[in-house]
């Protein structure tokens, strides 16, 4: 009987997106004056180096929401999912995309 040792192609790939890469963020929410702030602070929770220059601001056209993309270096995917999770829980955060 001959034993074939798996190999990483024996087993379905849990994400195409390759570690570690930038990976954009997009959060959204009402326009207040610290919600950059408190989304670099909750970014910085999973990633302590997080540059916030790496942050993008757009208003909406009725000047009520604001949404940051903001690309973050990560290296797996559960720190991915980590910072989906924080941004997703916090309290001034509508949406993550």
């Amino acid at each position: 009987m001959i034993t074939k040792k798996p190999s990483k192609n024996d087993f379905p790939q849990e994400t195409l997106i390759e570690f570690p890469c930038d990976f954009p963020i997009k959060a959204m929410g009402e326009l207040r004056d610290d919600f950059s702030a408190e989304i670099i602070k909750t970014i910085q929770t999973i990633i302590p180096n997080f540059d916030a220059s790496r942050i993008e601001m757009r208003g909406s056209s009725g000047g009520k929401y604001i949404s940051l993309t903001c690309t973050v270096h990560v290296t797996s995917k559960p720190q991915l999912d980590d910072i989906y999770r924080a941004l997703s829980g916090h309290k001034m955060v509508k949406v993550v995309l």
